[in-house]
């Protein structure tokens, strides 16, 4: 089998229904994982041209003619550094990356599979998709970047997810969710849409840094990190990008991060205690005697 160096993963996605209709909603790069698994994905890619765009669509499509297939699916292929790509595997279902291309062509591709399993034909064709701006999406998941991505398991006491104009959050979070070991864990999915790419990507800066997630771990500040790396902004990825720039990665807090943070965990703790009745003697403690012994360490 062929080893291709520092590959782009990069995937067609197709629509088809009952009536021969076949159609692509071009590609997405999912070069950014992490032990083999997706964790960020854009679309359009930052290295795909338009004619290579075309033969990747056209082979997506002829893949799928071939067996006859119908409903959403995405085929998947493996990009050298010479722009030759190389067939991985079809993914005969929705993926969960399926947002991006929702946000470039403006079509709804869950409403297309119900339409489709009903037998109605695509009331569209190709000369009518176009790719309008940019898509990225960051998976948040229950993990710790600082120890392998090993899971992170326990209760989310609090949520704060990031919403304004190009955001979209795809999630079922709560406060109060305890969060086992026994299910993928995925727990959102945070979408930005941009006129570009760099403005996709200041988007997701953003509305990272408004994402708040306290009582496990998660990936939010190794992908801050990540999306401001200088080649990641200049779209040098490929699969062993985070193996190659992100190794070893620790979170960096100022001290002025880290009284927030223990701000922010006294309040939970306050939150969580029972309430106390007081007299007008009484005072209640600050959060800062609530916490125990602690030190602020350089």
């Amino acid at each position: 089998e062929k080893f291709i160096e520092k590959p782009r993963h990069v995937e067609v996605q197709v629509l088809a229904d009952h009536h021969g209709h076949m159609i692509s909603l071009f590609e997405r790069e999912c070069s950014i994982q992490r032990r083999h698994q997706k964790i960020i994905e854009e679309a359009p890619s930052p290295v795909v041209d338009e004619e290579l765009r075309q033969k990747l669509s056209q082979t997506a499509i002829t893949v799928l003619q071939t067996v006859g297939y119908t409903n959403a699916g995405t085929v998947e292929f493996l990009l050298d550094e010479q722009k030759n790509f190389y067939f991985l595997e079809v993914n005969a279902r929705i993926q969960v990356e399926h947002p991006v291309t929702e946000l470039i062509t403006g079509i709804d591709l869950v409403k297309q599979q119900i339409a489709i399993a009903a037998g109605l034909s695509l009331s569209f064709r190709q000369e009518d998709i176009h790719i309008r701006g940019h898509a990225l999406e960051c998976r948040i998941y229950a993990e710790d970047p600082e120890n392998n991505f090993l899971p992170s398991i326990g209760k989310i006491h609090f949520v704060q997810e990031p919403h304004g104009p190009g955001i979209r959050v795809d999630s079922s979070l709560f406060s109060g969710l305890e969060i086992t070991p026994h299910y993928d864990p995925i727990l959102s999915k945070l979408i930005t849409w941009g006129e570009n790419r760099l403005a996709a990507i200041q988007r997701m800066q953003q509305a990272l840094s408004q994402y708040c997630i306290l009582g496990i771990k998660t990936p939010i500040p190794f992908l801050m990190d990540l999306l401001q790396h200088p080649q990641f902004l200049n779209g040098h990825l490929h699969t062993h990008f985070i193996d190659e720039h992100m190794n070893n990665w620790r979170l960096k807090l100022s001290d002025r991060e880290k009284t927030l943070a223990l701000l922010a965990a006294a309040f939970v703790l306050q939150q969580s205690s029972r309430p106390v009745s007081v007299n007008h003697k009484q005072t209640l403690p600050s959060p800062w005697h609530t916490l125990g012994s602690w030190e602020l360490l350089k």
